[in-house]
């Protein structure tokens, strides 16, 4: 708090009247302030339409004749005010709209000029001035607190359930606590220490199994826009049949992501391939494996009809991720929402260079997942080398990988491989991809709960004659992807 009070009463030196300051964090906002006017020695009144104007340190005196609940009379006072005091008015935002005179009011006071005239602040969680008092304003921000204080605020919480419940001592480790304090990282102090609190009232403990508990409740507190999705249970990667090459390459990148050092940090990969060949459960493994939180970015939910609103929309998702970091952002079928398109207003083009200049200007650990299946109507500005750290091509499963993805699925539904002759089922589903064989399981269960028998043999070969699959349907395109990935991809299964 002392270089928030320090840098505060920097603004006050350079005479601006009025000053904005947006955070959910109101507490702490005027708790700044209270040191700051300590501080300089100045008044300090605050101002809400439920109190009106009150003057603090002094019992909570409300100031004014009149009843001061009306914006327009407390701004009327401040402006009349001959001294240098502070004046706080909390969420004056909903009543600027249409209404001239508090904002001429506001420019006014802006414009004030002298040793002895008031200083006007602002607070709000969202505030966007009329253009003719913005110019005259100047926006300030609360710091977020650093790491070593998130960790004092965890251990001030740990601290107080001890007290509450006869001095027992809360249980943790060392690795998981430091995860915490990652996971916390883009909260304000007031929020870290909500969610602390949470986390230790439950059982008395913080542990690996609060941690998605943990990245799902800060997703919650940060989400305003609804065009990301927190994935709450992330594939383990050993559920992903096949893909070698993509996990040796993630396992070699693991550490240096995690510990988030050095200038050369993993950004992303893209994997394209056939559809239903796992690459979206390899981008959600790949949170399970490095043991981040995952977020989807909807693309159907960031385009708005209204002219500006998608790029907008897409900034705040990726300032998002950027407050979730350490994170791994997936965008699922990219080509659908970067597709260049002569009928959308240049909205596509727009939305592609917001997120290229995202991509190369991002300093927080985001790595991001893109998935795509239509190679060919990706814009070349994103598949050139160096947007992503590797392109990965994800092909249909051979043999081995087709056991592989039976045994998983066949344990997923409780049923025992070791009963199944899992090398004659990869035979007989030569050219089916991962998602193709887990419904050849599923059909086999249905089959077997109408003839009222277990799953056998001979009713997964008989869902595997009963499936077309697409690489049958769609063989051209399948050979026309083969042919565009040679030489441009790196090959995921090895």
């Amino acid at each position: 708090m002392k270089n928030d009070i320090h840098d505060l009463g920097l603004v006050l030196d350079s005479k601006v009247k009025l000053i904005l300051i947006e955070s959910w964090d109101e507490p702490r906002v005027l708790e700044t302030l209270t040191g700051l006017a300590v501080k300089r020695g100045l008044g300090l009144h605050t101002w809400s339409v439920t109190e009106g104007l009150q003057r603090l340190g002094f019992g909570g005196e409300t100031l004014g004749e009149g009843a001061t609940q009306e914006p327009e009379a407390a701004l009327r006072l401040i402006k009349a005010d001959p001294q240098p005091n502070l004046y706080v008015m909390c969420d004056l935002h909903p009543f600027l709209d249409d209404n001239p005179r508090l904002v001429r009011l506001l420019k006014e006071i802006a414009l004030g000029s002298g040793l002895h005239k008031p200083t006007l602040v602002l607070v709000s969680h969202a505030c966007k001035l009329p253009p003719e008092v913005q110019r005259h304003a100047a926006r300030f921000s609360l710091a977020l607190p650093s790491e070593d204080e998130l960790l004092g605020i965890v251990r001030e919480e740990a601290a107080r359930w001890s007290e509450q419940n006869r001095n027992a001592r809360v249980r943790t480790d060392n690795r998981t606590l430091q995860q915490v304090v990652k996971n916390l990282r883009g909260l304000s102090h007031g929020e870290a220490r909500s969610l602390a609190r949470n986390l230790i009232c439950d059982d008395g403990a913080i542990t690996q199994e609060d941690l998605p508990e943990l990245n799902k409740a800060k997703f919650q507190l940060l989400d305003l826009e609804g065009v990301l999705s927190f994935e709450y249970d992330t594939a383990r990667f050993a559920e992903v049949g096949g893909l070698a090459n993509l996990k040796r390459w993630l396992g070699e990148r693991r550490g240096v992501f995690i510990e988030g050092r050095g200038v050369d940090l993993p950004k992303g990969v893209l994997l394209v391939g056939v559809q239903g060949g796992g690459k979206s459960l390899a981008a959600k493994a790949v949170a399970g494996m490095w043991g981040l939180p995952l977020l989807r970015l909807d693309f159907a939910c960031l385009y708005n009809k209204f002219f500006g609103e998608t790029e907008r929309n897409l900034r705040e998702a990726l300032k998002l991720a950027e407050q979730m970091a350490p994170c791994v952002l997936w965008m699922d079928e990219v080509e659908k929402g970067l597709a260049s398109g002569d009928h959308d207003g240049g909205v596509s083009q727009r939305v592609l260079g917001t997120l290229l200049t995202w991509m190369a200007e991002r300093k927080a650990p985001v790595f991001m997942v893109a998935t795509a299946n239509a190679i060919d109507r990706l814009p070349p500005e994103l598949v050139r080398k160096g947007r992503f750290d590797e392109l990965f091509f994800v092909d249909l499963p051979d043999a081995a990988v087709r056991a592989e993805i039976f045994r998983i699925h066949l344990g997923r539904r409780e049923l025992d491989a070791s009963g199944f002759d899992l090398d004659l089922l990869a035979v007989a589903s030569e050219g089916f991809s991962g998602a193709e064989i887990e419904q050849v399981v599923v059909s086999a269960l249905y089959a077997a709960q109408a003839q009222q028998q277990a799953v056998d043999q001979l009713l997964l070969l008989q869902a595997i004659q009963g499936t077309a699959p697409l690489s049958v349907v769609m063989a051209e395109g399948l050979a026309a992807l083969r042919a565009w990935a040679s030489g441009r991809t790196v090959n995921a299964n090895g």
